[in-house]
């Protein structure tokens, strides 16, 4: 999996998000990175400024052969791609995450 490069069956989208009760649109809530073999992360602001808000990362990754390999040893090369992709350690500062859920 190459660092974050547009190629064949590679998409980068800024989402949308449509309340389901009220059909409320926000737009820009963000953006997915998806390669051809349907792994994916996600960038997402939370919170309610600039200063003081949560980057969120969303980190996704099929496989059918191995289903209980560890999260992080799965993960590792999305990750990679994900924080420099986004170039979030040399913007934020920060050499991991606060929270991993």
């Amino acid at each position: 999996m190459n660092v974050w490069t547009q190629t064949e069956g590679q998409t980068a989208t800024n989402f949308t998000y449509t309340d389901p009760v009220t059909n409320d649109v926000t737009p820009n809530q963000g953006y997915i990175f998806t390669y051809a073999d349907g792994s994916r992360f996600v960038y997402r602001l939370s919170g309610t400024g600039s200063s003081g808000a949560t980057i969120r990362v969303y980190l996704e990754k099929y496989s059918r052969e191995d289903a209980s390999m560890q999260a992080s040893h799965a993960l590792a090369e999305i990750v990679t791609a994900a924080l420099a992709a986004g170039k979030i350690q040399e913007l934020t500062g920060r050499l991991s995450p606060t929270v991993i859920t």
